[in-house]
């Protein structure tokens, strides 16, 4: 049966419906607001499959074309393969949610989200995340919810929830925020180089401003939820965890004392070997188990380690950055380059410089659209000592990528003066903890080096959390056994005065007010650390563009005048490029971007679209020519396509009877401009021309 919950917010109706689509779904949920529409459902497996010690969970966001009265391009006029949109929404999805399920519950579990309709104004990614929350509250998955996702902005200094796009051009904010009744779960977004102070109150805001959406979800648990699966309590053989203790404690504890990666995870993985070959014969059909209780132990020792000795396994205090080192122009080739490495952590950034042609174009619901900066993230296998296939980039390659692009983009130049298409490659080669934010440091260096005039350097860092009931401990820069044992992992990317890009996620049920105010103060003070050791490197962008890159002159011609320079059929515009090998982009505003990276080229090409676009001034003499002789006069084309009225009153000082006594059809003549009337009509004077040839006037 049809049940339906409906709140006002944000000033718009948001609806939740259950009971008419989708029934065969443990759970199922409509999703409106306005005009836009998401059916999310959640499903389980009947069984949990066998081997697993992880949660597998699936979050699928799936943007249907129809949705936006729209038909495929393509040959198959079907959807394919998820869009950058698609997947990073369904991370940011998936990643409030992974953590409120039982630690024991191993069934897969299916979300699956489809627009189904979708406005101008509400966007509906934050709606399947509502829709996701309400699916799992209303079915018999166990989940630790609800929770509710909502988008903030800053307009005007003030905070709005659920600004529409066009709203959200005028914000210098945006953010999504996920949380439970409670506490913050998640947060994404940029900003434009704000203070720590506005970034916390946003996120409270945000906070705040879901509460309604959160108990509108109990309401409709209340008429409809099933009741949920039993999941059997987490159970330890006690036995077995003590003798393992005790073949295991002092080599782990000696192994989670070494300061190397590899050497560390070698010695781990001996411990972890000798433990199994010991205990198997007598426990066989316990593999799984021994292995959870061996990474519950590693989880302890270095959890009781920061608590009592305050000190981390590489040595470090709470606020200790790892050995930084930078490096640019390590790449003869590239426009810019640039080596960060940051402990066992190293990333290879390269900038390439391109025209509008190299634009990456965008076929989105709701229309389509130009990109001019990509930032590209590569997370090959060796960068962790691994060794697996290589496939097409990663929901993570994407996701880390389209963080540091975001926290890099805040600060780039305006298109009207830097002209170009930016693209950034960020190569992993080394990782243990946060090599995102390496790539916004590297990134950085490697536009600085290209020449790029980006307004102020940014940085990253990676922020974790120790958290005991009432007590924490913040730590900077963590490593990646760090993020694995610990229980949150906050990237924050800036400037030295503020925040561009912002990414939090938790294992536990959500964070205080508190503990985000300490994590992005110190946040801050490692992120101006970091800044303080790039600059030594290089503290401003080169004065110029590197030599290889494009050299893009823009000039403005009158709109009127586009249709010279493009010629009938693009005649003119192919001749130029064919001529100079020069790139020419022309708008319709007037606006012409012409590229090459060979001077005499672009020199030439800008002759060439000058000429075309010249214009009659008055008084000016030039030398013409005769295309048509007339009984009044004679027509004489003074500029390619322009042509002016010589009358026969103008053509000598004496009396003229025949105009072909003067002048026939292709003669070259001198003429002065007198006159330019308001239709655009130009009187010439060869007589005037004789008396007055300036030697300043143009082709005489």
């Amino acid at each position: 049966m049809k049940e339906t919950v409906s709140i006002t917010w944000g000033g718009r109706d948001l609806t939740l419906e259950t009971g008419r689509l989708a029934k065969q779904a443990n759970g199922a949920v409509l999703v409106r607001y306005g005009d836009s529409a998401v059916l999310v459902t959640a499903s389980v497996a009947q069984k949990p499959r066998e081997g697993r010690d992880f949660f597998p969970l699936t979050v699928d966001y799936l943007e249907m074309t129809y949705a936006a009265g729209k038909i495929p391009g393509g040959f198959f006029k079907r959807e394919g393969r998820p869009t950058e949109r698609e997947v990073l929404t369904s991370r940011f999805i998936d990643r409030p949610l992974r953590p409120l399920f039982p630690k024991n519950f191993f069934n897969d579990v299916q979300v699956i989200a489809i627009v189904l309709s979708v406005d101008s104004e509400n966007s509906p990614d934050t709606l399947a995340m509502i829709g996701a929350s309400a699916a799992l509250e209303i079915s018999d998955i166990p989940f630790y919810g609800p929770i509710a996702g909502v988008r903030v902005g800053r307009i005007n200094g003030q905070f709005v929830i659920n600004p529409s796009a066009d709203s959200m051009k005028e914000s210098d904010l945006e953010i999504i925020v996920a949380g439970s009744e409670e506490a913050v779960v998640m947060v994404e977004g940029g900003a434009n180089i704000l203070p720590e102070e506005v970034i916390l109150d946003a996120i409270m805001f945000g906070h705040r401003s879901m509460q309604d959406v959160i108990q509108m979800q109990k309401k409709l648990r209340k008429k409809v939820g099933k009741p949920k699966i039993v999941v059997p309590e987490e159970s330890t053989d006690a036995d077995l965890a003590a003798q393992v203790e005790q073949l295991a404690l002092e080599r782990m504890t000696a192994a989670l004392s070494i300061t190397g990666k590899q050497e560390r995870n070698t010695s781990l993985h001996d411990t972890a070997a000798r433990v199994m070959e010991s205990l198997i014969p007598a426990h066989e059909g316990k593999e799984e188990q021994l292995r959870s209780i061996l990474e519950n132990l590693e989880k302890r020792i270095i959890r009781e380690k920061i608590k009592k000795e305050k000190k981390r396994i590489d040595g470090r205090s709470f606020t200790d950055i790892r050995p930084v080192s930078c490096e640019v122009s390590v790449l003869p080739r590239t426009h810019g380059s640039a080596l960060f490495t940051r402990g066992e952590t190293q990333v290879l950034a390269s900038t390439t410089l391109g025209t509008a042609a190299d634009e990456q174009r965008i076929d989105a619901l709701i229309g389509e659209s130009t990109k001019s900066f990509m930032l590209h993230y590569n997370f090959p296998p060796f960068s962790v000592g691994e060794v697996r296939p290589l496939r097409s980039p990663s929901r993570r390659d994407i996701g880390h990528g389209a963080l540091a692009e975001r926290a890099v983009a805040k600060v780039l130049p305006n298109g009207d003066t830097f002209p170009y298409t930016i693209r950034v490659v960020s190569e992993v080669l080394e990782s243990n903890g946060s090599s995102s934010m390496a790539t916004v440091c590297g990134s950085i260096l490697s536009l600085m080096d290209a020449g790029v005039p980006i307004k102020t350097p940014v940085a990253g860092i990676a922020m974790g959390l120790i958290r005991e009931g009432d007590d924490f401990i913040i730590l900077s820069d963590i490593l990646g056994d760090e993020d694995h044992i610990g229980d949150m992992d906050f990237k924050v990317a800036g400037t030295h005065d503020g925040i561009t890009a912002i990414q939090m996620d938790i294992k536990i049920k959500g964070l205080t007010q508190e503990i985000l105010a300490s994590a992005l103060k110190q946040a801050r003070e490692g992120r101006r650390h970091i800044l303080g050791i790039m600059q030594q490197t290089l503290r401003e962008p080169r004065p110029e563009l590197s030599a290889r890159a494009p050299k893009i002159y823009t000039m403005q011609v009158k709109p009127d005048k586009v249709r010279d320079v493009i010629g009938p059929g693009g005649k003119n515009i192919r001749n130029i490029i064919a001529q100079t090998g020069a790139k020419i982009d022309v708008e319709d505003d007037g606006k012409i971007n012409v590229a090459s990276a060979d001077s005499a080229s672009l020199e030439k090409a800008l002759a060439m679209i000058k000429e075309l676009v010249q214009e009659a001034e008055v008084n000016q003499i030039y030398l013409g020519k005769v295309r048509k002789i007339m009984d009044f006069g004679a027509f004489v084309e003074i500029l390619p396509g322009i042509d002016g009225l010589v009358h026969i009153s103008q053509l000598a000082d004496t009396h003229v009877k025949n105009v072909r006594d003067i002048l026939k059809e292709g003669d070259e003549v001198l003429v002065k401009v007198m006159e330019i009337d308001f239709q655009g009509k130009i009187k010439l004077s060869r007589k005037e021309a004789l008396k007055d040839s300036s030697p300043s006037a143009p082709n005489k």
